[in-house]
């Protein structure tokens, strides 16, 4: 999934990483003849290179990024009480992750192409991949709530 560079940082080695909209970190090495990137040697190179798109393979592996936390939910939802909204084709805002959790039941969870539909339980909960569109619907009689997260505030 294609991801735009907000930033850049370096990791506990010293090598540059790019920093995604999705809070992933991406190494960005100049390590020639493998890795050819002169650009990212300079304040001004790293520089031209912000909003360039990245391929995330954290964000196509469905991976929370590991520093975000919660920072709210929604209420308790049933297959009475689920707004219509979230049966559309919805999505985040950048940067803001989801986590469904049922309580009971079973929800179906629409991640949109190319991912498949999953089936979401109490042992199974789905990621929300920011800016993917995505649905739920119930499976019959069903409880569940959507945890939201981002970084952490600075």
């Amino acid at each position: 999934m294609k991801r735009p560079i907000t930033g850049f940082a370096r990791d506990d080695r010293g090598d540059w990483t790019a920093l995604l909209s999705c809070g992933h970190a991406q190494h960005v090495r100049h390590n020639p003849p493998f890795e050819s990137r002169p650009w990212v040697q300079t304040p001004a190179g790293r520089d031209s290179r912000r909003g360039e798109a990245l391929n995330c393979v954290r964000c196509d592996r469905c991976e929370l990024p590991e520093t975000f936390e919660p920072y709210t939910q929604t209420p308790e939802f049933t297959e009475r009480t689920i707004p219509s909204a979230l049966g559309a084709n919805h999505a985040t805002a950048p940067g803001v992750w989801g986590k469904i959790f049922v309580i009971e039941g079973r929800l179906r969870y629409q991640p949109g192409a190319p991912t498949p539909d999953i089936t979401l339980s109490r042992e199974a909960p789905g990621i929300i991949v920011p800016e993917v569109r995505h649905s739920v619907h119930p499976i019959g009689a069903v409880r569940f709530y959507v945890e939201f997260w981002r970084a952490p505030a600075r």
